[in-house]
């Protein structure tokens, strides 16, 4: 066989995804502008209003219009259900599914008053994105040593007593299909040690939007699902898987298909 017909026959054989259209990527350099000038706006403006207001909130003040315009320009619409489970909890863990880079901005925008995100540490070095959600007291998470990781949540756990909610994805990093993965320990020893309760909240949809790996945003709606808050007042280490298994029957209740 000669060198050519074999380039051939390896391209077919190894069936190479179809080529991107010049219109797809027209809308993934369009997407990419819209994040990159919008990111940066809003970023600078949240970094001026955080050192002058230093408590923390101007973020999530400039992070909704900031996550509305990025979902506006991509046509991706968020829906939010149970949100007074959050306003009824108080300070609390918000423990949430991972599966697109458009959850965070679900959640912004589906979310009601102010908490912090426990992020990993990798984020903050992002100029701008990441000197903002450093200057209102969001919680870096070394996932690679795991003695930082617990100072990480010890950390959290104060800023939860202090009376500040705290959000965490629960699986720890994107899925890759979609499925819901094991939840992590964090997230629950950052509840316990602080006695509030665990706001379980699902995010579906995000991957038909964007999936881990992809480039190409599409169009879509996206649901946020917050369920009652779980109580961990009265419940003891002893008790964690019960609490985790609990917790995560609730995000696949709220993964489930709706009916409407």
């Amino acid at each position: 066989m000669t060198s050519a017909a074999k380039g051939r026959s390896d391209r077919v054989a190894g069936a190479p995804p179809p080529r991107v259209s010049s219109h797809a990527m027209l809308r993934i350099a369009f997407h990419a502008v819209v994040i990159a000038a919008s990111t940066a706006f809003f970023g600078v403006l949240a970094i001026v209003a955080l050192l002058v207001i230093p408590n923390g909130d101007p973020l999530l003040w400039l992070a909704r219009p900031w996550a509305r315009t990025i979902t506006s320009a991509c046509g991706v619409s968020v829906r939010a259900t149970g949100r007074d489970n959050v306003r009824r909890a108080g300070p609390c863990v918000i423990l949430c599914n991972h599966a697109s880079h458009f959850d965070i901005l679900a959640l912004i925008l589906a979310l009601p008053g102010q908490y912090r995100v426990l992020a990993k540490r990798e984020l903050f070095f992002i100029p701008v994105f990441g000197w903002a959600i450093w200057l209102a007291g969001c919680i870096p998470v070394d996932r690679a040593r795991r003695d930082r990781a617990r100072r990480s949540i010890d950390r959290a756990a104060e800023r939860v007593r202090r009376g500040k909610s705290v959000l965490i994805f629960g699986e720890g990093t994107r899925s890759e299909d979609g499925a819901l993965q094991p939840l992590k320990k964090g997230g629950f020893h950052l509840a316990l040690s602080s006695g509030v309760a665990i706001v379980p909240v699902s995010i579906r949809g995000s991957r038909a939007v964007l999936p881990k790996g992809s480039l190409r945003i599409r169009p879509g709606l996206i649901d946020v699902v917050a369920g009652s808050p779980i109580p961990t007042r009265d419940r003891s280490v002893e008790e964690l898987d019960d609490l985790v298994r609990e917790v995560r029957a609730a995000l696949a209740a709220g993964l489930a298909p709706s009916e409407t």
